[in-house]
């Protein structure tokens, strides 16, 4: 019994000493059917849980999982749309996206929409959009004390004491750091003059630019940061493990959630047993299972579960997402973003 996950970093490939828990029957290439090859860049508890309730459903499959961002896993699915390798694809697939992929995915959905909360529903006809990421900070209890400062919004994250010790990841690759810029902009004004004052004020504040969704809550329970702008299931994950020295932090502006998704590759090797899986996941049975045993993810169902290390949503205070807007206008912020944020740094 071996399941082995491969790392996708900067367009190489790398084997990872990350072994997931095995199962048994697959082993073979694209001609095994039982062998499904899953494209993620969910976090690793989320990997976990995800092939805990597979493997139950399904005793006899073999899961390869190949995990990397979501412009990394993007980009190799389209360089290898002539021969695909992958089955399908989870995490990173924001419903912001629009019809970006259309030509990457397989354009089907599970028989389970209905029993999803209908603004969760697939914009596109191919994206089965199964759980949210909701806007947070990782905040190191230690280096907050240090400082002599309480992190609760986004106007504390522009005091000098915090310069050069916030990270996030890169807007024109992540799927978390745009979750975190539509927030912005979500708080501050769609494309606003406040909107972008707050972005260059950040940036001035020496905002660190990483190369990983995982980087901005890691790094910050390893001190290497003292906040990082990321995803509350990032940073429950690491609650989940016993870290004692991070915090999850909503905005007190405000927070949002942006619903990711999850698609069968176009021209899948397995793309049946690919169909069968989210089908699972799709299902209130499915949705349910994955909240409550992960306890940091909150999902699209209509269905009631309990999350263990996340606060209730009456809890939380929201701003409302435009997604419409985001979707049309992504390519442009994210320029203007890449523009604002090479004149701070030179290149």
């Amino acid at each position: 019994m071996n399941r082995r996950t491969i790392l996708a970093a900067g367009g190489a490939l790398a084997a990872s000493a990350l072994t997931l828990a095995a199962c048994s029957g697959g082993g073979g290439g694209s001609g095994d059917s039982n062998h499904l090859v899953l494209y993620s860049s969910m976090t690793d508890n989320d990997l976990n849980v995800f092939t805990e309730i597979v493997t139950e459903q399904f005793p006899d499959i073999d899961i390869e999982i190949v995990n990397g961002s979501a412009g990394e896993l993007t980009t190799r699915i389209q360089s290898e749309s002539g021969n695909p390798q992958g089955d399908m694809m989870w995490g990173g697939l924001d419903t912001a996206d629009g019809d970006r992929y259309a030509d990457v995915f397989e354009h089907w959905l599970s028989e389970h929409e209905e029993d999803l909360l209908p603004e969760y529903r697939s914009p596109n006809g191919f994206y089965n959009v199964d759980h949210l990421s909701t806007v947070t900070f990782a905040v190191n209890t230690d280096i907050e004390a240090e400082l002599g400062i309480e992190i609760n919004g986004y106007e504390d994250l522009l005091d000098p004491r915090l310069e050069g010790r916030i990270a996030m990841a890169d807007p024109t690759s992540s799927s978390s750091a745009w979750n975190n810029i539509s927030n912005i902009m979500a708080v501050y004004g769609y494309d606003s003059p406040e909107a972008w004052d707050y972005l260059e004020a950040l940036l001035d504040n020496g905002l660190v630019i990483v190369s990983s969704s995982s980087i901005p809550f890691a790094g910050t329970e390893d001190g290497e940061y003292a906040v990082g702008l990321t995803y509350e299931d990032g940073i429950a994950a690491l609650l989940k493990s016993g870290a004692s020295h991070i915090r999850l932090v909503y905005p007190e502006e405000g927070t949002s959630a942006s619903a990711f998704g999850t698609a069968v590759i176009a021209g899948a090797p397995n793309a049946d047993l690919a169909k069968d899986v989210i089908t699972y996941l799709m299902s209130p049975e499915g949705q349910a299972a994955y909240a409550e045993r992960s306890g940091t993810v909150r999902m699209t169902t209509s269905a009631d579960y309990t999350l263990e290390y996340l606060p209730p949503r009456e809890e939380i205070t929201w701003v409302e997402r435009d997604v419409e807007w985001l979707t049309e206008n992504r390519e442009a912020i994210v320029e203007k973003w890449t523009e604002l944020y090479t004149s701070r740094n030179g290149g």
